[in-house]
């Protein structure tokens, strides 16, 4: 007979490790958990803390996925602007007579489809904080009009005259070097060096390894949450397996792969056969030292696993590795794969 108070009492348990995990990591501020441990995180969020009371802009460089919108948004919500609109702007949207109406906004008439006047997002933004994204994409012959806003801190419409003056504070991201660029001649240099007061690097989280367990908890307490379930936790295994990938898609990766961990493991606890297939076959414990193993061995033994976790049921298999049951059936004929506890075509 089941005894239901001792399970309401280890799934209490179970979420109260889930939340202790959770809330030993996470910093709460305005803008949601600014997540770390590494002393790279720290000397970000020093460096955040100096500059978010001054208007100075900054460029806030890395990699693709690590995170500097967050960052951006950080600043503007510790500064004294954090009760003004934080407006964030995707460059690689803007080209041509789109890049002025939606940042300079543009009158009635002014072009085919104006039916309107638009404030644009400058003027959407007066009191607070831009935030230009990839601010590299943009075109060489538009980067001068973007400067003599900087400059003189005000707008001009699209069809019209009038200039309205502005007070804004800008933050930018790229993923590329803009000081070569400006070598290349393919970003303005007096651009450069007026948005470049403070430059802030966010370096890869493969460079933060510290980051990435108190980041993972952080993503499945999110899926908890979200789904109003009791919190799930990390096996040791899948611990190794996080800290040894070199996440090249960084965070935006590393929250991709928890979300599909917590929706594919139907209890408590995070197994390392659940993660995407790709981090799994990179991992170094898949690769004797003395050898190199070949790509159906990997194969073979990471189906195996897959079997092994799900107790050779099939369908719930091919589920997790993201194939089709056939292509399972096949791939385990053809690697003369034993049956797994009892194989089963559920």
């Amino acid at each position: 007979m089941r005894n239901d108070s001792n399970n309401e009492s280890r799934q209490e348990d179970w979420t109260d490790f889930g939340r202790t995990a959770v809330n030993r990591h996470f910093s709460k501020t305005a803008n949601g958990n600014f997540i770390g441990e590494s002393a790279a995180f720290n000397s970000i969020f020093e460096t955040i803390r100096a500059i978010a009371a001054r208007k100075c802009s900054v460029i806030i460089t890395g990699e693709t996925g690590v995170g500097k919108e967050m960052v951006a948004s950080r600043i503007h919500y510790v500064s004294d602007r954090t009760d003004k609109v934080f407006v964030p702007v995707d460059c690689t949207t803007l080209t041509s007579q789109l890049f002025e109406s939606q940042l300079f906004g543009h009158t009635k008439g002014a072009f085919t489809g104006a039916i309107d006047n638009t404030l644009g997002f400058f003027r959407a933004a007066d009191g607070g904080t831009i935030f230009l994204d990839e601010l590299s994409e943009i075109p060489l012959d538009l980067q001068a009009k973007l400067l003599r806003v900087i400059q003189e801190e005000s707008v001009t419409p699209l069809g019209s005259t009038q200039s309205y003056p502005i007070n804004v504070r800008f933050l930018c991201a790229t993923s590329r070097s803009l000081k070569e660029m400006v070598r290349e001649k393919t970003f303005r240099a007096d651009l450069y060096y007026r948005l470049n007061v403070v430059t802030l690097e966010i370096p890869p989280l493969r460079e933060r390894k510290e980051d990435i367990l108190p980041l993972a908890e952080y993503f499945l307490a999110n899926q908890a949450s979200f789904y109003n379930e009791p919190h799930k936790v990390i096996s040791q295994a899948t611990k190794k397996l996080l800290l040894n990938h070199s996440w090249p898609g960084n965070i935006r990766e590393l929250a991709n792969a928890m979300e599909r961990a917590y929706i594919l493991t139907p209890n408590r606890v995070i197994q390392s056969a659940v993660m995407p297939f790709e981090i799994i076959v990179a991992n170094s414990q898949f690769y004797p030292k003395n050898k190199l193993q070949t790509l159906d061995e990997v194969k073979r033994k990471v189906i195996i696993q897959t079997l092994e976790f799900t107790k050779g049921r099939k369908l719930a298999a091919a589920k997790i590795l993201g194939i089709e049951r056939r292509r399972l059936n096949r791939l385990i004929n053809k690697l003369n794969i034993p049956p797994v506890n009892g194989d089963t075509n559920r």
